[in-house]
């Protein structure tokens, strides 16, 4: 199935070209067995014409029930999938669309949890390879914000990167891609859903045979959005 889902993805624009055309011989068949059903006037020439007419008519609502498939599968079920449906091959092909958000429950476990201040220092980035340029270490950050990074590393598969209270081993991943990326954004984050307080954000760079580097952690502020 996770073939099946990538498939989807990988080849959108190609299945969208094949539809259309498909939808071309099909509603141009549909509209000439119309007419003839219009002018038929003996009964096996009636008979005939609404045989071909009820064919077209299932061929035509056939492709359309599949371009409604694929738009609903590409725009709305597969960018939700987790990082791990595509991480089943050593050639990792990671579907989602950056959002920059949080479940609810995810927001309420970070409530629970108490938040203290770090030095404001970078840990574990390599520069050119893996980091994060923007926030710095230690700035405070409010709404919703760029983050600013480099992932570039050989083999590369995906990335994602998460979010934690300063000091707590819980992270939630925020979103993720399959691009490479060099001091560009890496993706949207909306701050508003979480306590102001100190946390720290981590960003994961997997290679495509499932290896995970050593996270890029910088600790930043959340401050009200006023």
């Amino acid at each position: 199935m996770n073939e099946f889902y990538k498939f989807l993805a990988e080849y959108e624009a190609l299945i969208y070209i094949l539809l259309a055309i498909g939808a071309l011989f099909a509603f141009r068949w549909l509209w000439r067995s119309w007419q003839e059903w219009q002018v038929a006037v003996y009964r096996l020439e009636k008979e005939f014409s609404t045989r071909r007419l009820g064919q077209s008519a299932a061929i035509s609502a056939l492709i359309l029930a599949f371009f409604c498939f694929e738009f609903f599968m590409v725009s709305f079920f597969i960018p939700g999938l987790p990082a791990e449906v595509f991480l089943v091959t050593p050639t990792v092909d990671f579907i989602s669309t950056p959002t920059g958000t949080l479940s609810a429950a995810m927001m309420t476990q970070f409530a629970a949890l108490p938040t203290r201040a770090e030095g404001p220092n970078a840990l574990g980035c390599t520069p050119k390879q893996v980091e994060i340029t923007s926030p710095k270490p230690g700035e405070e950050v409010k709404g919703t914000i760029d983050l600013i990074g480099t992932v570039n590393i050989p083999d590369f598969g995906f990335y994602k990167y998460e979010v934690a209270p300063a000091g707590s081993d819980v992270w939630a991943t925020i979103s993720a891609d399959r691009k490479i990326k060099v001091d560009e954004s890496l993706g949207r984050w909306d701050t508003t859903a979480l306590t102001p307080g100190d946390y720290q954000i981590r960003l994961v760079v997997t290679d495509n045979q499932g290896a995970a580097l050593p996270a890029c952690v910088i600790p930043i502020r959340v401050v009200p959005n006023q």
